[in-house]
């Protein structure tokens, strides 16, 4: 049986992960910007914000459904056939755009704004970007989510490692993208090997791929709309404003997207083990689990919008420059408080998920991706970055409040909301005590991050937000963690 604690176990590995991706970029941040200059981080940031375009749309949603499908089958057959009838469509047609971009690299350089043997070498990364996602995948939907971890961890050192060598040796941007792709084609290597290994090797006779389409195809729509809300901002930016604004915008909208480190692990693993549940009818699990996890979610979450958001301008000026920071702290709060309702919204869509209402998903993303493309043509060049960040906001919420009406259609689980209430007024009399410290310099501003921290953990345990039972929960998958090998 696939207990909670350890649920709470693996999510604190892909925790500990994302909080180790948070690290790579913020080296890569100051590493750019300040020995580059924040028109190559603009570059940098386009090139890796086309990457997680080209790569869901080649899939078209095969992704979502190897992770839906995989994750509650036992036959070892239908797994071999899932995962290379996927393998090979999705190969072909990312080699298809490849080779468009290749022909086309000239017109998508200056639409872009950068040379054209960025866009050769972007047609190569997709590539095997989209290997490393089907291998991934096959390690997550069999739960060895401590191998998963360890292959991450040598592609993030591998990235890191190389990339800050050829900068300091001086080969610029131009090195900096090979020694991306470099990772990328050793890990895929290295994950091919596993995968045989541990599933074994099939000529498809692609007799899964209708279904797997079928439920997948929707999802696609919702990736690219989702895409479309998350990143088209930095596009219109660059078309109105230059690349030099989109150098100033992304840092600051990086620091939002820290967030997304809370959301990642809960719900990756939700999107492992909420199928078997549900497919074995057993809903009472189904909704224990939404609604201890949202609760976690919420305790760490709420405090970090609030913390995130006051201390912008410092984290601006110690990671990047003092020509960005000026020019964007105050774009960080609206991409936290998007994140936020971002984040509770994948926990209703676990629900759509599971009842395999895919289209519905991509239809809401739709809706709030028309939304973010008009705004976003229509304020920012009247209004600059700020009204980017704004209509970020309200497309996520927009998104968010219909994916929550849909879900409870389906299926209700508990929210606190008591608790909620009492996680707000201890976030904002944290927030208020750091606002006090008013810290300069990177060790300051880490300093008032631990003591924001304590501060509201004191005023959470106080307000009886989080009591006996929550600290020997806690204590439970600690224990696991140490003492469990499994």
């Amino acid at each position: 049986m696939y207990s909670y604690s350890k649920f709470a176990k693996h999510t604190f590995i892909i925790g500990a992960l994302h909080v180790l991706g948070i690290i790579q970029g913020l080296v890569f941040l100051p590493l750019i910007t300040k020995i580059l200059g924040a028109g190559d981080y603009g570059i940098w940031s386009q090139l890796k914000n086309t990457m997680n375009l080209l790569v869901p749309f080649g899939f078209l949603g095969l992704a979502e459904a190897l992770e839906r499908f995989l994750s509650g089958e036992k036959d070892p057959e239908k797994i071999r056939e899932g995962v290379f009838s996927s393998l090979v469509f999705v190969s072909g047609i990312i080699l298809i755009i490849a080779m468009i971009l290749v022909v086309f690299s000239g017109p998508a350089a200056a639409f872009l704004g950068f040379a054209p043997i960025f866009i050769k070498l972007l047609s190569l990364l997709i590539i095997f970007e989209s290997l490393n996602t089907i291998f991934i995948i096959v390690v997550q939907t069999r739960r060895e989510i401590e191998k998963y971890f360890w292959f991450s961890i040598s592609k993030m050192f591998g990235e890191t490692g190389l990339i800050i060598t050829v900068i300091m040796l001086g080969y610029g941007l131009y090195g900096a993208v090979l020694s991306l792709l470099f990772i990328r084609i050793l890990i895929s290597l290295v994950l091919f090997v596993y995968v045989v290994k541990k599933i074994g090797i099939k000529i498809p006779n692609f007799s899964l791929i209708e279904g797997y389409l079928r439920f997948g195809i929707p999802t696609m729509g919702n990736g690219v709309s989702y895409w479309v809300v998350a990143s088209a901002d930095r596009y219109f930016i660059g078309f109105f404003l230059g690349i030099v604004s989109v150098g100033y915008y992304i840092p600051a909208y990086s620091i939002g997207m820290l967030l997304v480190f809370f959301i990642i692990p809960i719900t990756s693993m939700l999107s492992v083990v909420l199928p078997k549940f549900f497919d074995d009818n057993n809903l009472e699990e189904v909704k224990n689990y939404l609604s201890h996890s949202l609760k976690y979610f919420l305790l760490i979450m709420t405090p970090a919008v609030f913390g995130v958001s006051i201390l912008s301008r410092q984290l601006l000026l110690a990671l990047s420059t003092e020509e960005i920071a000026v020019n964007a702290y105050f774009i960080t709060p609206f991409i936290a408080l998007s994140m936020f309702v971002y984040g509770i919204g994948c926990f209703m869509s676990q629900i759509l998920v599971l009842v395999k209402k895919t289209k519905l998903i991509a239809i809401i993303w739709v809706v709030a991706a028309f939304l973010n493309f008009g705004l976003n043509f229509i304020l920012i060049p009247k209004f600059g970055i700020v009204a980017a960040a704004v209509t970020t906001f309200i497309s996520y919420f927009c998104a968010f409040i219909l994916i929550w009406y849909f879900a409870f259609k389906e299926l209700k689980f508990k929210i606190d909301w008591k608790f909620l209430a009492k996680s707000i007024l201890a976030s904002i009399l944290m927030a208020l005590f750091v606002w006090l410290l008013n810290p300069w310099g990177l060790f300051n501003v880490i300093l008032s991050v631990v003591s924001g921290a304590l501060v509201y953990g004191i005023l959470i345990f106080l307000f009886r937000g989080i009591g006996k039972k929550e600290i020997k929960f806690l204590k439970s998958v600690i224990h696991e963690m140490v003492f469990s090998n499994k």
